[in-house]
């Protein structure tokens, strides 16, 4: 008998060595199908360590809840830290949440978004509410921002133009760009010029893009661009005769250049330009309120494919610069 039980527990003594040995050769950290029975949990995300309680980790149906009921097996190590294959950088944050109901968010967007990827993936569907709501303010006070861009170059120029969905009206004023003194209205018809582009910019915002050009050859010249080409321009600088001198003249075409805005909307999200290719508005009528004006049309093809070129005070007199410059007009 003594030799029987000594037998026996040689042969336990031999099995639990034998169990240990195995526990030290494979020290990878142990399934758990959950944390039922615990108040208090220790977490391992990412490196980052985390003490909260069950009651916390269950307050929203969430990755989480289930990790604390059981629904989800979850990986402890041999130090009882639950262990999550995350980065923690926000898992402060997400905690914080389920405490409070409520947490300041990055300003950041590239951190916000992360934010939002964590709570998707833990499921917090409060949170993934909070970060969409704050993206959505975001968005539409950057929005509401109008924004004017200046060209610096012609090659950005044509690529601003021919990649831009929207319409686009250009304002080219460069008043250094003159070798003759201005007519005594000239400055304040600029100024006026330059006050209506910006209206004009308020007013269209986000359906309309204006650039402003200050360093091209026209002192005072709008254009106007619909699906990448350009359908107007109205040049309000014309030269004039006075006591036996020349003299630069700005004019301001006000009710001109708000029908040729109107026009270019047509163009608004690729509706082009209708049937035969008919403008909103005849700037060329009979009902327009700058009746001295006159308009040239350029280009082959069909209607659609002319620019409408409208000068102000077209009479022309001679011409006294090369090919590409400015037209001489007299008044």
């Amino acid at each position: 008998m003594s030799a029987e039980a000594s037998g026996g527990s040689m042969t336990a003594a031999s099995a639990h060595t034998s169990d240990s040995q195995a526990a030290c050769q494979n020290p990878e950290p142990h399934r758990n199908v959950g944390l039922l029975g615990s108040k208090y949990v220790k977490l391992n995300v990412g490196g980052s360590l985390h003490y909260t309680t069950v009651q916390t980790l269950s307050k929203e149906d969430s990755l989480l809840r289930s990790m604390c009921n059981g629904g989800t097996e979850v990986t402890l190590d041999s130090e009882g830290w639950v262990v999550l294959d995350r980065c923690g950088r926000h898992f402060g944050l997400v905690l914080n949440f389920l405490r409070d109901g409520s947490v300041p968010l990055p300003e950041d967007n590239r951190e916000l978004d992360e934010v939002l990827k964590e709570a998707q993936y833990y499921r917090v569907q409060g949170l993934i509410q909070h970060c969409l709501t704050a993206m959505q303010k975001k968005k539409d006070v950057y929005e509401s921002v109008c924004r004017i861009p200046m060209i610096t170059s012609a090659k950005e120029e044509q690529r601003m133009i021919a990649t831009c969905r929207k319409p686009v009206v250009k304002l080219q004023n460069n008043r250094g760009n003159n070798k003759y003194s201005y007519t005594s209205n000239s400055d304040d018809n600029l100024l006026k010029n330059i006050e209506l582009f910006d209206k004009l910019g308020l007013r269209f915002n986000g359906r309309v893009l204006f650039v402003k050009d200050v360093l091209g050859d026209e002192i005072c010249c709008w254009s106007f661009y619909g699906e990448g080409r350009k359908i107007a321009e109205v040049c309000c600088t014309s030269i004039v005769y006075a006591t036996e001198k020349k003299q630069t003249k700005v004019e301001f075409p006000e009710a001109r250049i708000f029908e040729e805005t109107l026009n270019i909307l047509i163009y608004e999200n690729g509706r082009g330009s209708g049937p035969g290719g008919l403008p909103l508005l005849d700037s060329r009528g009979s009902g327009s309120s700058l009746g001295a004006s006159q308009s040239e049309e350029e280009g082959a093809g069909g209607g659609d494919r002319r620019v409408r070129r409208i000068h102000v005070r077209r009479h022309i007199m001679h011409d006294e610069r090369g090919h590409g410059q400015q037209t001489v007009y007299k008044d």
